[in-house]
This record gives structure tokens, C-alpha cells and sequence, in this order.
């Protein structure tokens, strides 16, 4: 597994990452030994990086995570980068963004407990919170790093601005944004700031939430439970456009010898540090962990951008719904 030195963090970490979005109950109901070994899978693998959340059914992916990872963690607590975010109130508690200084420190103490560890590795800001002052939320995360609660602090799904802004009191470090061949809004502005600033960029969603694995086609359907099951990217005209140029990704991918995933994958880690990915089987981690191996020539670069120059722009789930 390549490695990389994550932005102004220092942290060296495998460029494919383990994700676990899929793990909190937002995708739908999956088998949990699976999803253990999985995790396992990917550490024989060489994957050094985990990323999770609290949000991420409030406890439940980073619980699983934590009991996953327990044996590398008591052996060797450094040789495994654990990301979590924060931010995000249950519905329970009103739902939405909160990256107030006192919401964010009840969620490091809620992280620290699910995962079973004494220091979280990166701590992102999971949405920028527009009721709560950029220098608040930074102050707080910054005091607990001084505690030692915390040994770095990104953010995820902020523009160039939210980031100054944060800046302006402690460094941005890291940022987590969505990016895919169908999602390239970070292209205009976000990325040029991360790389003026040293900002090591971890992107999620790579595969585009399955779409770019090529195992859908104009009759999938999700369960009710799958958030996907109610995004628009699922259904009509932009589905159809989008299955055509995974069709023809595909079909480049083929003639390389790979899968259009692991193409997918690694157009992504051709314009950033560290590409998330999930899976809740050791057969989905193996495909996507073999992508970082992936060099793709100008050539591929050239002709993935005239194939995917057809498709049809999607976006994702927020805190306040599903686009």
C-alpha cells in the first residue's frame, strides 16, 4: 500500500483509506461479522487510516470500528490513524449542525468513549455550522489538543472561505471533501486553497455512493432505510446519463486490466492525498485497496475527462436531507 504524508499534520498514512459511513445504518442493514473482517481485511491490506464519525448512527460505526481495530490498537497504537468527525446533533436533540465549543467537547468525550482510545489522531468538523463563530469552534478544538484529547484538526465539506475563516484562529489541517467524476465543485476553488495552505485533502465518496462500481444499472433499488433510495442521483435522466458513462469507463477500465472502480479510485488519487472508500465485505476493500497502485498516464487522464464530460452533475446527503 503507498503511503503519503497527510498535509501539515506529519501523519504518514495509506492513500487508500477505510471509511465507515456505511457502517452507521444510513445504507441500509448489513452483517457486522462481515464488516468486521472487512476492516481486518484492510489492515492486512496495509491500510493505515480509518475514518468515521459520530454521526455515523451516534456511536454505532465508531463502536464497531473500535472493537475491529482493538488487537492493532493495544499492540501498536501508533501504527493506526484513526479519524473521527463531530458536529452533528441526533434527532433526538433537534438534528442539524451544532460546532459550538460545548456540543464539540461532549463529542470528543462520546468518540474517545466508542472508540475505546485516549486520543483521537484527526478530528474533523463534520459541516460548517453557520449559528456558531468560526474562532469558537477552532478555540475549542485547539483547547482540547492542549489536552491531548486530540493530536490534529481538519474540517469536512467547507469552502475556501469556512476555512479562512477557521484559520484565522488555529490551522485548518486537513479537509475532507466529496469529490468524484460526477461531483468536481472542489475543483473551482477548494482544492487551489487546500494546496496554497498545505492542507492534505482526504476525499469521500470516490466511487460516487456506488454509482462508479458498475453494479447498478436503470432497475436498482434501495431499501427504505438506504439513503439512496431517496436521492435524485438514483432516478431519471441523470441516472441514465451517468450508467452510460460508467458503461464507458468500464470499458476503459477493461482494456487496463482493472475495474472500473479501481479507475474511479484512482482518477481521485491523481488530484488528492487519500481517497475514503467503504465496504462491508473483504472482497469490496481488496478491489479498492489495489487502486492505489493504479498510475494512470495523461493519456488515461485525457480520454476519462472526454468520457465523463457526458455525465450529469449529482450531489449527496446533508444534515438537512438528501439531494
Amino acid at each position: 500500500m503507498r503511503t503519503t504524508t497527510l498535509g501539515a499534520t506529519g501523519l504518514q498514512v495509506s492513500r487508500v483509506a477505510y471509511g465507515t459511513w456505511q457502517l452507521g445504518g444510513d445504507w441500509g442493514a448489513f452483517d457486522e461479522e462481515a464488516a468486521t473482517a472487512a476492516i481486518r481485511r484492510a489492515r492486512e491490506l496495509g491500510v493505515t487510516f480509518f475514518d468515521t464519525a459520530q454521526a455515523y448512527g451516534f456511536g454505532a460505526s465508531e463502536r464497531l470500528l473500535g472493537r475491529a481495530l482493538r488487537q492493532d490498537l493495544v499492540r501498536d497504537r501508533d501504527s493506526v490513524v484513526i479519524a473521527t468527525k463531530g458536529g452533528v446533533r441526533p434527532a433526538e436533540r433537534g438534528g442539524g449542525r451544532d460546532a459550538s465549543a460545548a456540543f464539540l467537547r461532549e463529542g470528543v468525550e462520546q468518540s474517545l468513549r466508542a472508540l475505546d482510545v485516549e486520543h483521537i489522531d484527526l478530528y474533523q468538523v463534520h459541516w460548517p455550522d453557520p449559528r456558531t463563530p468560526a474562532a469558537e469552534t477552532a478555540g475549542a478544538l485547539q483547547e482540547m489538543v492542549d489536552e491531548g484529547k486530540l493530536r490534529h484538526v481538519g474540517v469536512s465539506n467547507y469552502d475556501a472561505e469556512q476555512m479562512a475563516e477557521f484559520a484565522a484562529v488555529r490551522p485548518v489541517e486537513t479537509l475532507q471533501p466529496p469529490y468524484h467524476l460526477f461531483r468536481r465543485g472542489i475543483e473551482e476553488s477548494v482544492l487551489p486553497y487546500a494546496r496554497a495552505h498545505g492542507i492534505g485533502v482526504l476525499a469521500y465518496s470516490p466511487l460516487a455512493s456506488g454509482l462508479l462500481t458498475g453494479r447498478f444499472d436503470e432497475n436498482t433499488r434501495f431499501a427504505a432505510d438506504d439513503w439512496r433510495s431517496k436521492a435524485t442521483a438514483f432516478t431519471g435522466e441523470a441516472l441514465r446519463r451517468n450508467l452510460a458513462v460508467v458503461r464507458r469507463l468500464s470499458d476503459l477500465a477493461r482494456a487496463r486490466g482493472i475495474g472500473v472502480s479501481q479507475l474511479a479510485i484512482a482518477w481521485v488519487l491523481a488530484r488528492v492525498d487519500v481517497a475514503l472508500v467503504g465496504a462491508r465485505s473483504s472482497g469490496n476493500i481488496e478491489a479498492s485497496a489495489a487502486a492505489a497502485d493504479v498510475d494512470l498516464s495523461e493519456a488515461d487522464l485525457a480520454e476519462i475527462e472526454e468520457i465523463a464530460s457526458d455525465g450529469v452533475p449529482i450531489e449527496g446527503a446533508s444534515p438537512e436531507g438528501v439531494a
